[in-house]
């Protein structure tokens, strides 16, 4: 492995307008509570405090976002709408600030964490130009053209509650929030307790771009306390983490008959043909796996490979691997950053170490990297697993592949569909059309072909979400704003509608002359 200048100097925290102590006093609980020390990946250091909100400060949060969701709901979303083009340019202009934050509290690589800018920005741009005429009233076709007319219009569903993990502390916070407030919704979050702060400044950065002070509210704390009475508080849920934990939740909030969104896990699948170009597929793949240290619900842990090209896709790819660059600092100068907790480095730890106890080869990677960092692990690389070992189908969350050899196209896809989960999937191939029909049999919410997972992520336009174990509900496309409303039919009849019911007197004159207006509506299916 490649290791960068990983001098302590290069992460001190740069004290200014996004003070963590400022930042902190935004979050909404009541004063005198326990504070949280919030530590830094890239050295262990101390960040900041918290508080630790609790069931009430929940349920004064929500008093507050009810209330001013009312007057905001009244707002054009033509001006709601503009709200988010002046933060998108906030955005762009506070990046330096927003990138620090991030690497500060995830520890990713900045080339990573400019990847949560760049969604960050086109997805507030994407939602304002989408918002006005997804959300407008539309007229619907009635089964008495001329006598009834129909209008469809989506009304906002009150409080969003948004539950956000780690790994995106500013996409999977801020995104979600974005297509629910312009469709004229309140927020009530709690950030995950490890990376608050990105998420505070950006909110603050929404307020600074007009959105009125208060919409937003966030209470941190643990998800038994303030996650469980937000569930049992918000009008629609919004949850990003793991299966487990999105099976609880699922149970929780049926009960209340609210709507609930969630991304889960994942054990996403790569396949490459046997006609790959490897110059092409080889970086691709690395990208895949190790992008953001593999701390990505929609990164590959699992690549099947052609077993006439496999030896020598395996020793390119090990090359790539080790040729990538570990480091610490807050500059664009290393590919792979640290682990995001003990916890994380714990379980990839756990998984290589099952893996080769039980006789999987370790091509390349395979030890922590405790001279980098606290939580620094190597991007590893391995073969000849079997289905005894955790990694096999155990999502492992980190910088660990596994490669597979295969004797045909059908056995790949049914090994690659062989899961619990179905979020994410990859083709590298030659042959397009081929690629594509193969990724028509993927049972997952997004294929990429030709690619691990960022031109899926990336087309804002198309619905993106799991199937099976990995969620349920879709973020992105006019799914991902919609979901965030009521669809209200509002129906109205003529006076020549009421006249036609006053026929009904007659039941057989009704029904001859119902009949022949049918016969007359054309353009309606018989």
């Amino acid at each position: 492995m490649t290791v960068t200048d990983h001098r302590p100097t290069t992460t001190t925290w740069r004290p200014g307008p996004v003070e963590t102590a400022r930042l902190a006093a935004r979050i909404h609980v009541a004063d005198g509570r326990e504070l949280k020390t919030v530590t830094s990946p890239l050295t262990g250091e101390e960040i900041g405090e918290v508080p630790i909100g609790t069931a009430e400060d929940v349920a004064a949060a929500m008093a507050e976002a009810r209330r001013v969701q009312a007057r905001w709901a009244a707002t054009s979303v033509k001006d709601r709408a503009k709200v988010l083009l002046r933060y998108h340019d906030l955005v762009l202009e506070h990046q330096d600030d927003l990138l620090d934050l991030i690497q500060l509290e995830n520890g990713k690589a900045r080339v990573w964490a400019f990847e949560e800018i760049m969604d960050q920005a086109v997805t507030a741009r994407y939602y304002a130009r989408l918002a006005p005429r997804a959300l407008k009233p539309h007229r619907r076709l009635t089964a008495l053209p001329g006598l009834v007319s129909a209008t469809e219009h989506h009304v906002p569903k009150g409080v969003v509650g948004i539950i956000s993990p780690w790994n995106y502390p500013l996409v999977l916070a801020v995104s979600d929030a974005l297509a629910a407030l312009v469709a004229g919704n309140a927020v009530v979050i709690k950030p995950d307790s490890q990376t608050p702060f990105t998420a505070i400044r950006a909110f603050e950065l929404l307020e600074q771009a007009g959105l009125p002070k208060g919409l937003v509210q966030i209470v941190t704390g643990p998800g038994t306390q303030v996650g469980s009475a937000i569930i049992d508080a918000a009008d629609y849920l919004m949850f990003t983490g793991s299966t487990e934990t999105g099976r609880s939740i699922g149970s929780q909030i049926g009960g209340r008959l609210v709507g609930y969104s969630a991304e889960l896990g994942g054990k996403n699948a790569m396949i490459v043909t046997a006609d790959a170009d490897l110059d092409r597929a080889v970086p691709s793949a690395v990208s895949g796996c190790f992008a953001n240290t593999g701390q990505l619900c929609i990164s590959i842990e699992r690549i099947y490979v052609d077993a006439a090209i496999e030896p020598t896709f395996t020793k390119r790819f090990a090359e790539a691997t080790e040729a990538l660059r570990l480091g610490n600092e807050q500059a664009y100068t290393a590919d792979v950053g640290p682990m995001a907790s003990k916890a994380q480095l714990d379980k990839i730890t756990a998984h290589v170490a099952d893996a080769v106890d039980k006789g999987a080869r370790l091509v390349t990677g395979g030890k922590a990297r405790p001279d980098l960092g606290p939580f620094f692990h190597e991007p590893t690389v391995v073969t000849e697993v079997t289905p005894d070992m955790a990694l096999y189908r155990e999502e492992t969350f980190g910088p660990l592949v596994a490669i597979y050899p295969y004797a045909s196209v059908d056995e790949a896809v049914r090994e690659a569909n062989d899961t619990e989960y179905g979020l994410n999937s990859s083709v590298l191939c030659g042959d397009v059309k081929a690629g594509a029909r193969i990724a028509e049999q993927l049972m997952s919410g997004t294929v990429n072909v030709n690619d691990g997972y960022a031109s899926g992520w990336g087309t804002l336009d198309a619905p993106m979400g799991g199937m099976k174990a990995s969620g349920m509900g879709r973020r992105h496309g006019r799914d991902g704003l919609l979901k965030y409303t009521e669809s209200q039919t509002i129906a109205v009849r003529s006076a020549a509608a009421q006249k036609l019911q006053d026929a009904t007197a007659d039941p057989e004159g009704f029904a001859a002359r119902f009949t022949k207006l049918l016969k007359a509506a054309k353009h309606l299916p018989r």
